[in-house]
């Protein structure tokens, strides 16, 4: 009794997302916060002078309806009863986990008939200028999102729903996606994405490191190169402006034995950036299966360990 309402809910939320992923047809959460997000920047640019103050306005709104919202309906589901409470946490646990759409999108560059069709693939998912990608760099990119986005997008969420519950989970995933959308570091961007971007990099700096360390031991039981990529973390993990990207690029780079990262173009402006990895052998379109491989694992060794410890901490509160 006491797992089923206090572990579940992350558990059946990461099967339901395995088994269906992101239901494409229904309203989904995370894309009206991008919406609240959207609307909230013109509404900072249009009444504040100060961007940067703006800014701060911008995020903690979106904070506080982001997580208001959620446990409003948890608080009401869980009073009527216990179990319409662990349905409608499950389902929220659902649509904050990513891991079946990453494999979808990624898995869309691996079976593409051609360059061009793998280059439009790959502009789904990354940030980048991907014109001047050769095929090469298409199927490294695709191979850098995968890894990156196993934190982001799915044992980092595990991790706060597991010490929060799912209102945990929608604070992060509200930090991460006001990142994705003003965290950038340009002129536009740079004054009113400063907070939410320097939160994001707070909210991932101990949950990067944790995948990381699960990545490698994934590694190891997939027969991937463990060793390397043990020490490819050591060494690349700090090669990144942001503080907690290159922690699973890194490990992936050296499962892999590939070199991951170096410049690329945002924007149309091109961005310096160290190489990730050694160049052990040339990259291929199978390396994107790799990838998947590794973060699927990935995910499951740590929604192994979060679910058990929440159900440890939190089961008696229940009893």
């Amino acid at each position: 009794m006491n797992f089923m309402i206090t572990a579940a809910p992350l558990v059946i939320g990461f099967l339901l997302d395995a088994a269906i992923g992101d239901p494409h047809s229904l309203p989904h959460p995370i894309r009206l916060i991008g919406r609240l997000i959207s609307a909230l920047e013109k509404f900072v640019r249009a009444h504040f002078k100060n961007l940067t103050a703006g800014g701060v306005f911008l995020a903690l709104t979106v904070l506080l309806l982001s997580t208001a919202i959620p446990f409003g309906v948890l608080f009401l589901c869980y009073r009527l009863n216990v179990w319409l409470g662990v349905a409608a946490e499950s389902v929220m646990c659902f649509y904050m986990l990513a891991a079946r759409s990453l494999y979808s999108e990624s898995m869309k560059v691996y079976r593409a008939p051609d360059t061009e069709a793998a280059r439009k693939a790959v502009s789904m998912i990354v940030g980048r200028d991907t014109v001047v990608l050769d095929h090469n760099g298409i199927i490294r990119a695709a191979v850098e999102t995968v890894a990156e986005n196993t934190s982001d997008g799915v044992t980092a969420p595990m991790i706060f729903i597991s010490l929060f519950g799912a209102v945990g989970g929608f604070f992060y995933k509200a930090v991460n996606t006001m990142d994705s959308m003003i965290g950038y570091k340009n002129e536009k961007y740079e004054k009113l994405g400063k907070f939410a971007a320097r939160l994001d990099d707070v909210l991932n700096y101990i949950p990067s490191r944790l995948t990381a360390l699960m990545m490698i031991l994934s590694a190891f039981l997939l027969g991937y190169n463990g060793k390397n990529a043990w020490k490819i973390w050591r060494r690349d993990r700090r090669k990144h402006e942001s503080p907690n990207s290159a922690q699973t690029e890194s490990v992936c780079a050296g499962a892999l034995g590939v070199r991951l990262a170096g410049d690329a173009w945002y924007f149309g402006e091109l961005h310096r950036k160290p190489y990730i990895g050694d160049d052990l052998r040339p990259i291929e379109n199978e390396d994107i299966r790799r990838a998947n491989r590794l973060m699927y694992l990935t995910s499951v060794l740590t929604l192994i360990v979060f679910a058990g410890l929440r159900a440890v901490i939190f089961g008696g509160v229940f009893s």
